[in-house]
């Protein structure tokens, strides 16, 4: 499957382990080496008004379980709410 950054940001990303909607793509992390997608980076759950700082939440790549449609599957261990 062939999908664009653009594309990418326009999907929900949604943790399996607990059905939480954890947002939307903000940016991703790439490889210099190789040009590989390491992780997605999603804004901080609290404020989506403010981009970037400690609180984005990392999605490593082999974390993601599906990308469909509309939705990106990961599964995630959630150790702060």
């Amino acid at each position: 499957m062939i999908c664009r950054f653009q594309e990418l940001k326009n999907k929900e990303v949604i943790n399996v382990k607990d059905g939480k909607r954890l947002g939307f793509v903000c940016d991703i992390e790439i490889s210099s080496q190789d040009g590989k997608i390491l992780s997605l980076i999603l804004p901080p759950q609290k404020s989506r008004l403010f981009f970037g700082g400690d609180d984005d939440i990392t999605v490593e790549w082999d974390k993601i379980k599906k990308i469909g449609d509309d939705i990106i599957l990961v599964d995630l261990i959630c150790e702060k709410d």
